[in-house]
């Protein structure tokens, strides 16, 4: 009986073995004949790709400038190489400069190589939000060779790296065009906010009234009915707005009194008579007198770097804890504690000048705080990078440096009389420009005080 089972097993076995062999070669016929079909078409119609011939720089050119004709070079341009790497980062509200060269992963140690060159203009120092800093790193090696500060469209900064390892900076200003306008308007409820409704800035309403601190008692003696008129400067880069503007002219109509200042070519304001609205500056933060020991110089070789940099101020030899004053009535706008620069001040004394105090030991003021001429600021001392104690004393007009010992700043009470006919002119010129509100005025390049620039109240369209 086993046996017979076996044999009924293993003949079940036998013929499934045999069906699976025909099912199998049924699939491979299935498949051989669509490549038999295709091979027989292939070999009669035989079809060769066409390939085009190899560019020639000729041909690369006519492809793009069909005026071009082809030369029959069979010279292949060679592959671009990979360029520098370059980014720019738009400085936000609470970025810090260490912070951003962290976040680009460049070292602390190049950001310090930055902020020596940086030294004579401090430039890095305060970042407002708008600004921009560019970078530019080595293609191969990833090395910082190049930074710019825009600081707005009429003023950047290039950072490059010199031979020697450094960096040499250049400060590029574009004059741009100055566009003059007038804003009047009557007083309601107070100066401030009328001024802000005619299109005054904060910074231009709180100049007008600094201008007018001994003359007019702004928040108790204007009254509503009041008038004022204000001939104010912007500048324009390609049509964009910097952020600069200036005071040329202002009248204010209070009852039956009319108080004016007009912007003279020395910087000053006067009024209608020609007698000074600004307080006098002191020529030297110091009382009697110290040795100069470095001079004001566009090409100073550093005494620690041994570099030939700008010296933007000039260096008074004195001890350690020596008073520091305040060369004018000012506002102080910067007090701060840079690496090379050391414990230093800036105070903003109206609208056009400011001064700066390095290397201080002692800072006796804070930010934001009112000071007066000949009021101690500081002690002087020996912070920073320097060969020792002294005071580093800039002065800055219309945003740009001069020399503090020859530089006009307003010492007189009044107009000198040889310039009496000039002044005479340019009130007339303003006062027309008041008596017209509707008319656009002419644009005009500004007055650098520094002798670089033309006369602020030429009108010359550019």
């Amino acid at each position: 009986m086993n046996a017979i089972w076996s044999f009924y097993r293993e003949e079940r076995l036998r013929k499934r073995r045999k069906r699976r062999r025909f099912l199998l070669c049924l699939v491979l016929i299935a498949g051989l004949l669509p490549w038999a079909a295709w091979k027989t078409f292939h070999a009669s119609h035989a079809f060769v790709p066409q390939v085009d011939p190899p560019v020639t720089s000729s041909d690369f050119t006519a492809t793009h400038t069909d005026e071009v004709e082809k030369s029959g070079s069979e010279a292949v341009p060679p592959a671009e190489p990979e360029g520098d790497h370059v980014f720019t980062r738009t400085i936000a509200a609470g970025d810090t400069l260490t912070g951003i060269f962290e976040e680009c992963e460049i070292s602390r140690n190049v950001m310090y190589q930055i902020l020596s060159a940086d030294e004579s203009l401090l430039a890095l120092d305060v970042l407002h939000p708008g600004h921009a800093l560019t970078f530019t790193l080595d293609g191969e090696t990833s090395e910082l060779i190049g930074m710019e500060l825009l600081v707005h469209p009429g003023k950047r900064i290039q950072y490059t790296r010199a031979d020697d390892g450094g960096f040499d900076y250049e400060e590029i200003i574009i004059p741009g065009e100055w566009d003059q306008d007038l804003l009047d308007g009557d007083i309601a409820n107070s100066f401030y906010v009328s001024a802000r409704n005619a299109g005054l800035s904060d910074q231009e309403t709180g100049n007008i009234i600094e201008l007018f601190r001994d003359h007019i008692q702004f928040a108790r003696e204007m009254r509503n009915g009041d008038r004022f008129q204000v001939v104010r400067s912007r500048q324009f880069v390609d049509g964009e707005f910097t952020g600069r503007s200036r005071i040329d002219g202002v009248r204010i109509f209070r009852g039956k009194r009319v108080y004016s200042a007009f912007l003279f070519e020395d910087g000053n304001y006067y009024d209608h008579d020609g007698k000074s609205l600004a307080r006098a500056l002191r020529r030297y933060p110091m009382t009697g007198s110290s040795r100069v020991t470095s001079h004001f110089s566009r090409a100073r070789r550093h005494p620690v770097t041994g570099r030939i940099t700008p010296h933007h101020g000039v260096d008074f030899g004195m001890p350690t804890g020596t008073p520091v004053l305040s060369t004018g009535d000012g506002v102080v706008t910067r007090v701060h504690t840079h690496p090379f620069a050391g414990k230093y001040i800036e105070i903003r004394h109206g609208s056009q000048y400011v001064t700066r105090y390095l290397h201080l030991s002692r800072i006796l003021v804070r930010r934001g705080q009112k000071v007066e001429r000949g009021e101690r600021i500081a002690l002087s001392g020996n912070t920073g990078r320097s060969t020792g104690p002294h005071l580093h004393f800039e002065l800055h007009v219309n945003g740009r440096p001069v020399n503090p010992l020859t530089a006009k700043i307003p010492m007189a009470s009044a107009v000198p009389d040889e310039k009496r006919d000039v002044f005479k002119r340019c009130v007339e010129e303003l006062v027309a420009m008041m008596e017209q509100p509707s008319k656009r005025i002419a644009l005009h390049r500004p007055e650098d005080l520094s002798g670089e620039s033309s006369h602020p109240f030429s009108t010359v369209r550019n």
